[in-house]
């Protein structure tokens, strides 16, 4: 079974809460570890290599090679080139090239305030572009009503309000 076929089970395998809770606690504190240095390190890149020592270089121990894989899933969509996370094992060459923008947008998109307010990000972005970043996201994902409201005018043309034309 491959590294990422046993994430994908531990994560969906809640029957045991406290367990479940504690794997996952495990997987945000490592997660935010590796993120935090990534950030501190650019622009060099510390995702070059075994898997096996960008796990250990990030902060993983030898045991949490799982918890390495789903970190390689959270950060997959914010690489230049995806990888194949099923062919990942500890031998696996890798040489991950991030688009920090993307990065960025994808943590405010997976609700992560533990990840994109990093004080580590000023290596990489600049204050006004962290926030416009920011901005962007909330811009795309404005809640927007087609909805006709009671007091406007009616659709029809009649000059009435909605509510006393079709809005009956």
């Amino acid at each position: 079974m491959s590294y990422f076929s046993e994430w994908n089970q531990k994560i969906e395998d809640n029957h045991d809460e406290k367990k479940y809770n504690d794997f996952v606690k495990k997987y945000y504190e490592t997660e935010q570890n590796a993120y935090d240095l990534i950030l501190k390190s650019h622009p060099e890149n510390l995702l070059k290599g075994k898997a096996k020592d960008i796990a250990e270089s990030l902060g993983y121990a030898a045991d949490e090679m799982i918890l390495f894989v789903g970190f390689l899933e959270g950060i997959n969509p914010s690489l230049k080139e995806e990888i194949d996370l099923d062919k990942v094992d500890e031998d696996t060459e890798l040489d991950l090239e991030v688009d920090f923008e993307t990065l960025l947008y994808k943590m405010h998109e997976a609700q992560a305030p533990w990840l994109f307010d990093l004080n580590s990000w000023e290596n990489v972005f600049d204050a006004e572009k962290k926030e416009a970043i920011g901005h962007q996201y909330r811009v795309d994902n404005i809640a927007v009503s087609d909805k006709i409201g009671r007091n406007e005018p009616c659709f029809c043309g009649s000059g009435k309000k909605y509510k006393k034309c079709h809005g009956k």
